[in-house]
């Protein structure tokens, strides 16, 4: 099992299960958007007797709010 730690935005310190301690990005949702999350450095604690792995995701952006009508719309309209 892994652990992502997130570092600034508005989950600051938080900590969540990660599934791919190779991934780069994280987007979480958020509210009535969602948050962006980027790697930042090397896992750490890849011991077999150190605790679960640790990766640092910094707080990257927050993307436009996605409201419920965003699905009805279609590119040229």
């Amino acid at each position: 099992m892994a652990i992502a730690r997130l570092h600034g935005g508005p989950l600051d310190g938080q900590v969540l299960p990660l599934d791919d301690p190779d991934q780069d990005q994280l987007i979480l949702p958020y509210s009535e958007g969602q948050l962006v999350y980027e790697r930042d450095g090397a896992a750490e604690r890849t011991g077999e007797d150190d605790g679960p792995t640790q990766v640092a995701f910094r707080f990257a952006s927050e993307p436009q709010e996605v409201t419920p009508g965003d699905d009805d719309v279609r590119p040229g309209e």
